[in-house]
Order: C-alpha cells, then structure tokens, then sequence
C-alpha cells in the first residue's frame, strides 16, 4: 500500500495539470460548452415538448448535485462568467441555473437535434456564429447537448464534461476539457 500511495497521489495530480490551459482559457474570456448534467437515459421519451419538464428526461439529484458543482469549479477557478446560455430543454436550461443561478437565457441554436438531424447543420452554423461573435467580458457558459457539442468541436462530451474554446481569427479551436 505504501509503494502505491505516491503514484496515486501523482495520478490524482495529472487531470489538474491537464486542464490547467481550459481554466486560463476561461479566466481570459474564453468559451465552454458544457454537455447537461447527469440525466439518465438517452434522448427524449415520445411526446417530449420542449416547455414542459415533465414529458422530457430531466436531471437526477446526482445531476442536480454536478450542476452545482459545475458552478462552484468555475467560480474557485477564479472564471467571470459573462452570460450564461442554455438550449430550451428543461435538463440543459436547470444546468446551467444550478450552476448560475438566475442567469439563464435560452438559445435555440444549442437545442438539441439528437431526434431531428435536418435542423443540425443550420444549427451548428448559427451556435458557431454565436461563439465567434462572443467578445466578452468575462467567459461564455453554453448548456447545452452532447450531439451539439460533437458537431461543433468533435469531441463526444461525458454528462456534466465542459469543452473550452478560443476563438482564433474566423475559427472557434478546441483549448482543453473540463471533466465532471
């Protein structure tokens, strides 16, 4: 046990150190687009509206929890956030209000379109017009869903995982990741 305590310790250091750049990013004005917190299952079950919480899949306590820790990693982190932007579906939109609480200003292009692909390129270019347009101060908070998130940076997000962006001149790059 004792021969395994210091690499551990040393491992436990290691995401920190990674996501070091991310959190500078932020506290410079950066972007982060966070996937929802803990919502289990997949999708939306039939007959799901978007203004009414109870024909979605919503957040669990544990995701409820996650979005508040979201929230307080940011503000330790020492990141002003600037605005704070969430897709109209009820998981996304008590994201980011538990994480900043009152904040929230619904974005259609951030909606999700797991369900219905032909609205995604539409989409994906009016969020990716918002994120270069985006000038501050402070960072940009997006809730928002993992089909979003892969269209617009190519990575596949974990419930709760932040990807940060910097623009670059006409281009939005991927500066790190902030697990959950």
């Amino acid at each position: 046990m004792r021969r395994t305590l210091p690499l551990l310790l040393l491992l436990a250091a290691l995401p920190a150190r990674a996501e070091e750049p991310a959190w500078q990013a932020l506290r410079e004005g950066g972007i982060v687009l966070f996937r929802h917190a803990n919502a289990p299952g997949g999708g939306d079950p039939p007959g799901f509206r978007p203004g009414d919480c109870a024909t979605q899949r919503n957040l669990d306590d544990a995701g409820r929890a996650q979005a508040r820790r979201i929230g307080e990693a940011l503000r330790g982190a020492g990141v002003t956030v600037g605005a704070v932007l969430a897709s109209a579906w009820c998981r996304t939109t008590e994201t980011a209000d538990l994480a900043f609480p009152g904040r929230v200003a619904t974005e259609p292009a951030f909606n999700s379109f797991f369900a219905d692909r032909s609205t995604a390129a539409a989409q994906t270019a009016a969020a990716r017009a918002m994120l270069l347009a985006w000038q501050g101060p402070g960072a940009l908070f997006v809730s928002t869903h993992q089909v979003n998130i892969t269209a617009l940076t190519g990575i596949v997000p974990a419930p709760g995982e932040g990807v940060v962006l910097r623009r670059q001149g006409d281009a939005v790059i991927v500066i790190g990741r902030i697990r959950p």
